[in-house]
Parts: structure tokens; sequence; C-alpha cells
């Protein structure tokens, strides 16, 4: 990395060695894999998610397992073994790769929770907590298919679903959200007051697709590419000393330079996934290199320094993030066969 640029920056109350985090992805997801990223100079992991209906899928077919020779003899009126009121063994493979990479990694952990439930997000919160977690990032993913549930109505369902969880544990935690919010800009501050640490711009929601050979609905995986990160770009720009938590820029993250433009608008961190999967873990550090001597280059001195320097509320013309920039980018494009 290029010496005399300070890389270090602070995210979740957590003393980082520099801002470019690996995020929830099966990379992170294998021990081997997460050595890998820390000697690449990874200064934070976000696990992938525990989601609560997999431990609940594996936790009623261990149930169903054990149920089945209940009654079969005198000994086994409720099944061979006893009942799984405390121990819920979905969990077991993500508590032990927690576990492992608190004993094995010398960065802080965060782990990733994805709930179904209201007493799933704080049961599997404290579990993560008391398991070492150094913070919580919460994988919001929910669509709001139902025509009947209003917007304010998903808005009310993420603020109580925050409040719970911040009422439930002390590590401090993340929210990641996606960007299908009639005015983002209101809601964001909300999610703040309500106990969020951080938000995570922007949660990728996968897209279906249509098989015509099949007429079946198919679940493909696209990987992000670099463009997709200007949405977090406008947004952590028009939100950086609006809201009242850190700020962490997700999806389309490839390069350095991806990388230097989300903090020149604000962000504390930036995290990135596709790219390493791409080109695996060593790709981290070729980023981070990138990035402290763009900013060397300009004679900037820290990270902080640069933070924000181009938000929305400190670069010349604002109106770049707005309607403004829809309307000039309409008007001046000439396609190529003009």
């Amino acid at each position: 990395m290029t010496a005399g640029f300070d890389m270090t920056t602070r995210y979740l109350g957590l003393d980082l060695a520099n801002p470019v985090v690996p995020s929830s992805s099966p990379l992170t997801g294998d021990i081997d894999h997460l050595h890998e990223l820390v000697d690449a100079g990874a200064p934070a992991i976000v696990l992938p998610s525990l989601f609560e209906e997999q431990v609940i899928h594996e936790a009623l077919s261990v149930h169903r397992s054990l149920d089945q020779a209940a009654g079969a003899t005198p000994e086994a009126t409720e099944g061979y073994f006893p009942e799984l009121d405390t121990y819920n063994t979905g969990a077991g493979g993500y508590l032990d790769l927690l576990t492992a990479a608190k004993e094995e990694l010398s960065i802080p952990v965060i782990a990733s929770l994805n709930g179904d439930s209201f007493g799933g997000w704080t049961l599997y919160a404290r579990i993560l907590q008391d398991r070492g977690a150094d913070a919580l990032e919460l994988n919001i993913y929910h669509i709001a298919a139902d025509a009947d549930e209003s917007g304010s109505a998903v808005e009310a369902m993420y603020l109580k679903l925050i409040e719970s969880v911040r009422d439930a544990i002390e590590i401090p935690f993340a929210v990641k959200v996606g960007p299908y919010f009639s005015s983002l800009g209101s809601f964001a501050p909300k999610l703040s007051s309500a106990g969020a640490d951080g938000l995570v711009l922007f949660n990728r929601f996968y897209q279906p697709d249509l098989d015509l050979e099949t007429l079946k609905v198919k679940r493909d995986l696209d990987l992000s590419r670099p463009s997709d990160s200007r949405l977090a770009l406008r947004w952590i720009g028009m939100l950086a000393g609006r809201v009242d938590c850190d700020l962490a820029a997700t999806t389309g993250i490839h390069t350095g330079s991806d990388v230097v433009k989300m903090l020149l608008v604000g962000a504390d961190i930036a995290m990135m996934a596709a790219a390493l999967l791409l080109n695996g873990p060593g790709h981290l550090r070729t980023v981070l290199d990138e990035a402290a001597a763009w900013f060397q280059e300009r004679e900037y001195t820290s990270v902080n320094q640069a933070r924000g320097s181009m938000s929305h509320e400190h670069v010349a013309d604002p109106s770049g993030f707005e309607r403004a920039n829809y309307m000039k980018a309409l008007t001046n494009y000439a396609p190529d066969w003009a």
C-alpha cells in the first residue's frame, strides 16, 4: 500500500485499518478464504447471512426425524431424544464459523442476520452477540409484494424491527436496506433514530427472469457491475452529514476508483463482494493500493480529510445529485451510430 497516506477509518464504533470491507458473500463463509482476505488487507469481515428460515427448517427436520419412533416402545413415548427446546441445530454451522473467525482472525467480525419474524430477529441477534460478534448487520430483504400493504406500513415495520433489536442487544448494528422507498431522505434519519448505528446502501434485490423454453421463473444470479454503484453514490452523497449514523456503500464497488468516489461523497466504508468473487481475495490489495495512490497523488493525507468533501452539502454544484443531472444526461447524450 502506498506509504504516507492514513487509510484508517471508524465504522460502527470499530477502528479499522482501512475503509474497504469484504461484504457478506460465499467468500466470507469459508475460514480459509477469510484468512486470505485478511492477508490481502481486509480491516473487518461481514459473514454471510444467517437466515431464520433455514434455522427453523433444519430444526423442524431434526424434530421430525427424532419423533418418528415416538410411541414405538414404552421407553420412547416422546421419541428417543429430548426435545430441542433451547438448542437449535440449524444455526450450528454458522455459529461454528463465527467462533472460528473470532478465534483465528485479528480483525473485527461482523455477523449478518436475515430474519423472518420479530421474535427471530431478536433471538438470533442475541445469540450472535453472545457468541462474540463485534457488530451485526441486519439484512432486511423485504419485497413489498402485497398490494394491500401501504408504504407507511412497510416503514413502520422496519422501524419496529430496528427498535426491537436495539432493545435486545448492546453491540452496534447496521441496517442493510433497499432503495425502494418513496422518500429515502426522510426515512433514513428515522432508521437512525430507531437505533441503527449505520446504514448499508443498498441491498441488491435479485430480479427474476423467465425461461421461455420451460415457461418457468428463473432465479439467476447476476453479479454487480461498477455502474451499479451510482445509486449508492447519489444517496450517500445526499445523506452524508444529514443522518446521525455511519454510512456504508455496497453494490458495484470493483476498483480503487469506486472506493475513492464513495469516500468523497461521505461513506465511512466501501464494501465489496462481486469483484472479490470474480478476481479472488487478492484483488482487495489491488483496490487498496489504487485508492491510496489516488489520494496521495492529490496530496490528501487521510481518509478522514477526504471523506464528504464532495457530498451534496459541500460540492460546488449540488444539482448534479438531483434532477438536473437527469435532464443534462438525456439532452447531452449522443449515440455512437448518429
